[in-house]
């Protein structure tokens, strides 16, 4: 297992996002948009919350792209 790097840009630039409360699109590998709030992240996965304050669980390896909702 390797040590979660904060120096890392995506790591800073999702870590902005989470203190922003800014909402992103997450495309996942299954095709799937998910919407919402990133609440944490970690060396693993993701934690989205949608408008409805529902927490979804995403792992990293799971994703193929995130950005700003439009």
């Amino acid at each position: 297992m390797s040590e979660f790097d904060t120096g890392l840009p995506s790591v800073r630039i999702i870590q902005t996002y989470i203190n922003d409360k800014t909402e992103v699109e997450l495309k996942l590998v299954s095709d799937d948009l998910i919407v919402g709030r990133i609440v944490w992240q970690d060396i693993n996965c993701f934690c989205l919350v949608d408008q409805y304050e529902q927490p979804t669980l995403v792992w990293r390896q799971s994703l193929v792209y995130l950005k700003l909702k439009a």
